[in-house]
């Protein structure tokens, strides 16, 4: 690179979109050590967490089935018989739970979580950039951990109680993503970060692909305790994460005590060295490029969510599965979700690495098979009618491709700015809470004095427009590159045979910079 005239910017390199420049900190970034390293062991530890943290997040979709007496749950309610003659008798049940809760109860018990899950997203990006991303995500899910297992005391003490609870195990949860998005600004290398985040966040996926059949046995089986026993089962679980994660897992490179040198450098040249640096928060909130986040999250999440919530209800009051076979049907899109992750994390970092596009077009391309796939799929529903093994088999895929989106704006936060990774994740995924509490609200409301098909397809519609409306603001907003605004101020820079003084990300930043600038000299 030569700078040749006086007139020309020093910061135009920075500002190059990034299928033209190489990796900021300049020079090519080292080959990656060969072998198992410590950041392999944080991505396995953080998958294991988010394994947890969706089995503590949807155990209660399966549960409240057992929970609540079917029999007498609505007066007003009409459950569908449109499809019941479709599948064999042994197969449909009749639940006399605990509890005499309506629809519109249930939609309030499924989305008290989200309530408080939306209070802690952007705090728990700023304390994880601030303070380290390690114990925040980890007492983060030990809190849910320790609520989960207080769940049946709560629910039948009362109510209002168990809403309570549920609130406030959002609150503990709602930093989980974002301190992990954080963790990863420091420890994934520039080639490796779709595939890492992918493979850390898929563990979500899993966990409820684990978690709902699991769920279904327990809450069928009088001798392992019934409905309790699935929060009392992994409520354990989260704890003993949660002492391990502690043991093993360090909030930086620089940290690790048994890191190799060849790995910590092949980060550190990758990522920089970070620095505490100021939160440019009106710039955060006036990018383009965060507003197209924003605008795939929610869409995402939207399906994901109401699906997430809903499903197992759907499966029993309009396909009439029993509560366990409802576990089984239910994870089953969810385990599509976890393959379509991990394969568009490989994907798009494959894509990226060999420049067969810009980080922006393959974030685009990806993100759109993971939004509009899907809602193709919703709006084919109605078609299926009550042929039980295609609409299992439309709503597994139009909830599982949504994993696409891995690859597409989930690991975009990173490309645009990654010192503020944390906090962008949680902007972004508190904007995507919102479907948490509204989708089962919604479905809820529709379905409250009348749960037929046609009231469930408008469900799938009003999904299907959403992911679409997020989809065209992602493709036109959307960047790839990295945002000015991400890069600490660059106070003096002169050259052309005058001294350098400069302020940069860190040390090897400041040496790559300046040794391009003497040689052009």
């Amino acid at each position: 690179m030569s700078f040749e005239s006086s007139s020309e910017d020093p910061m135009d390199y920075l500002k190059t979109k990034d299928s033209e420049k190489e990796p900021l900190l300049g020079g090519k970034v080292a080959e990656a050590p060969a072998g198992f390293g410590s950041r392999h062991v944080l991505a396995f530890m953080a998958f294991l967490g988010f394994f947890n943290v969706y089995c503590l997040r949807v155990n209660l979709s399966v549960a409240l089935v057992a929970m609540v007496n079917s029999t007498n749950n609505d007066p007003s309610s009409v459950n569908s018989t449109e499809c019941k003659e479709d599948i064999p008798a042994n197969t449909t049940s009749t639940n006399t739970g605990e509890f005499n809760w309506d629809s519109n109860t249930q939609g309030l018990v499924l989305g008290a979580f989200f309530y408080g899950y939306i209070i802690t997203q952007i705090p728990g990006g700023w304390l994880a950039e601030v303070f380290g991303g390690k114990k925040l995500f980890g007492f983060g899910v030990l809190c849910t951990a320790i609520l989960t297992l207080l769940t049946p005391l709560a629910a039948r003490w009362n109510l209002y109680v168990f809403v309570a609870l549920r609130v406030i195990e959002g609150i503990g949860e709602g930093v989980t993503f974002p301190a992990m998005n954080a963790m990863w600004g420091k420890w994934a290398p520039l080639w490796e970060r779709s595939k890492l985040l992918s493979f850390t966040y898929s563990g979500a996926q899993l966990g409820t692909v684990f978690s709902m059949p699991i769920s279904g046995i327990l809450c069928k089986s009088d001798f392992l305790g019934g409905w309790p026993s699935v929060f009392y089962l992994f409520g354990v679980i989260g704890c003993v994460w949660f002492v391990v994660w502690m043991l093993v897992v360090h909030d930086t490179p620089a940290q690790h005590p048994r890191i190799s040198q060849e790995e910590k450098d092949y980060i550190e040249t990758s990522v920089g060295t970070r620095q505490k640096l100021k939160t440019p928060w009106l710039s955060i909130w006036t990018s383009p490029a965060v507003f197209a986040i924003c605008a795939a999250h929610f869409a995402n999440n939207w399906g994901f969510y109401t699906m997430l919530t809903c499903l197992p209800t759907y499966m029993k009051k309009i396909l009439h599965f029993d509560v366990q076979q409802d576990g089984f049907l239910s994870a089953l899109p969810y385990l599509v979700c976890w393959m379509c992750q991990t394969i568009s994390g490989q994907l798009a970092d494959y894509i990226r690495k060999n420049q067969y596009l810009t980080t922006a077009n393959t974030r685009k391309v990806v993100n759109s098979c993971g939004l509009l796939l899907p809602a193709i799929l919703l709006c084919c529903v109605q078609f299926a009618g009550c042929n039980h093994a295609a609409v299992v088999a439309i709503v597994t895929f139009a909830v599982g491709l949504g994993g696409f989106c891995m690859g597409g704006f989930n690991c975009n936060h990173i490309d645009i700015a990654s010192n503020f990774s944390g906090t962008l994740m949680g902007i972004t995924n508190m904007f995507a809470t919102i479907p948490g509490f509204l989708g089962p609200a919604v479905v809820g409301w529709l379905t409250s004095h009348e749960d037929t098909r046609a009231k469930w397809q408008i469900v799938f519609y009003i999904s299907a427009a959403i992911y679409v409306t997020g989809c065209i603001l992602f493709n036109v907003f959307a960047r790839g590159e990295e945002q000015e605004w991400n890069i600490p101020e660059v106070s003096v820079l002169v050259y052309k045979g005058n001294k350098i003084n400069e302020r940069d990300r860190s040390e090897s930043s400041q040496n790559s910079i300046s040794s391009r600038i003497q040689s052009a000299q």
